[in-house]
C-alpha cells in the first residue's frame, strides 16, 4: 500500500476524489458504483474523514466524528424475532426507512460542528424504501451549504434516474492479482500461499470475495461448483457434495460468502461463454443477484439456500443434455 492510498486498489477513484476536493467548486453528490465486495465502503468512511478533516490535524475516525453521518440497514424489529423464536422465516435486517432520511434532513438544518462541512453516507443507496428515495431526492435537489453525499450502490441502475443524475460518479474497478495478495496477506497474514492463490483466482477482482473465500475455507465449494459447471448434475450428486461441504447449520457468513462466491463464478463464465450459453448464464446470475440483495436483510434455509445456488449453477453447465 503506497503512502498516499490509505487503502489498496482504487487509485484511480481516489485520486479523482482528491482532485475534485482541490479544487472550488466541489460536487455535492457523489455515486460510488460498483460490484459488492470492491471496498466501496471503506472508500466512502475514507473519502468522508479526508472531507471533514481540518487543515493541519489527522484524518478523523468516520464512525466517531459528529459531522459524518452513515445510513445503513436497521436490526430486525421485534415481530422479526418473534418470527425467528417460531422458525418461521424472518428479515434480519430492515431496508433503509423514510425515518432514517427525514432525520438526516433535519440534522442538515444545523451547521457542521467541527467546520465548515459534513459527510452523509448512504449504504446502500440502490436498497431502499421507495419513500425513502423520495425524501432523498429532495435532499439532493437543494442540499444544504457544505453538506455532502456519498452514495453507494451495487446496482446503480435500481437508483431513479433523478438522482443519478445529481450524482457525480466514482466507478470502482475490480484490483488485480497482486492487490488481492496484499489485501488477503495484510487482513489474514495466517493464510498459506496455496490458499491465496486460490482465492485470488476464484475472486476475478473482488477483495471480498477472495477474503471470503480464505476466512470461510471455501476452496471445496469452488471446485464444485466449477465441476457442475462444467459437467451439470443430472443425478444431483454434486448437489449433494456442495450441501455436505456447506453444513448442516452453515454460518451466515459463510452462507453469504457462498452466495457471493457464485455470483462470481458466474459472471467470470459469462465473460467467456459462447453466444448460445450466455443467455442461460444472464438468466442464472440474475437469480442469484436478486438473493444476493435479499441477503442481507432476509434469512434463508441454509439447505435451500445452496441446492438453489447449485440448480442454477447446473442450470448453465455445458452441455445442456446434462441439466433434466
Amino acid at each position: 500500500m503506497s503512502d498516499d492510498l490509505p487503502f489498496i486498489g482504487q487509485r484511480a477513484a481516489w485520486n479523482e476524489w482528491l482532485s475534485a476536493l482541490d479544487s472550488e467548486r466541489m460536487h455535492h453528490a457523489w455515486l460510488l458504483a460498483g460490484s459488492k465486495g470492491l471496498g466501496k465502503a471503506a472508500f466512502a468512511r475514507t473519502a468522508a474523514a479526508q472531507l471533514v478533516r481540518n487543515p493541519g490535524e489527522p484524518r478523523p475516525d468516520p464512525e466517531m466524528h459528529p459531522d459524518i453521518h452513515i445510513l445503513e440497514h436497521l436490526p430486525a424489529n421485534d415481530d422479526e424475532a418473534k418470527k425467528k423464536a417460531e422458525g418461521k422465516p424472518y428479515q434480519t435486517k430492515r431496508n433503509i426507512s423514510v425515518d432514517q432520511v427525514r432525520e438526516m434532513i433535519r440534522r442538515l438544518v444545523t451547521k457542521p460542528t467541527m467546520g465548515d462541512r459534513r459527510a452523509i453516507i448512504i449504504d446502500p443507496a440502490d436498497d431502499m424504501e421507495k419513500s425513502a428515495v423520495n425524501a432523498l431526492l429532495k435532499a439532493l435537489e437543494e442540499p444544504p451549504a457544505g453538506t455532502y453525499f456519498l452514495l453507494l450502490a451495487h446496482q446503480p441502475g435500481r437508483l431513479l434516474p433523478t438522482i443519478r443524475s445529481r450524482c457525480r460518479v466514482l466507478r470502482f474497478a475490480a484490483l488485480d492479482e497482486g492487490e488481492l495478495d496484499e489485501v488477503i496477506r495484510r487482513d489474514l497474514p495466517q493464510s498459506d500461499a496455496e490458499t491465496r492463490r486460490a482465492a485470488i483466482a476464484a475472486a476475478h477482482g473482488s477483495p471480498g470475495v477472495a477474503l471470503n473465500f480464505v476466512e470461510h475455507d471455501l476452496g471445496a465449494i469452488h471446485r464444485l461448483m466449477m465441476q457442475i459447471l462444467r459437467e451439470g448434475d443430472y443425478e444431483y450428486q454434486l448437489r449433494g457434495s456442495l450441501a455436505e461441504e456447506m453444513g448442516a447449520r452453515p454460518a451466515r457468513d459463510r452462507q453469504l460468502a457462498t452466495l457471493e462466491l457464485a455470483r462470481t463464478v458466474l459472471a467470470n463464465e459469462l465473460a467467456q461463454a459462447s453466444p448460445a450459453r450466455q443467455m442461460r448464464l444472464i438468466e442464472a446470475h440474475g437469480t442469484l443477484t436478486k438473493l444476493s440483495t435479499q441477503a442481507p436483510t432476509y434469512n434463508f434455509d441454509a439447505g435451500l439456500l445452496i441446492m438453489e445456488i447449485g440448480g442454477l449453477l447446473a442450470s448453465t453447465a455445458m452441455p445442456r443434455e446434462a441439466v433434466r
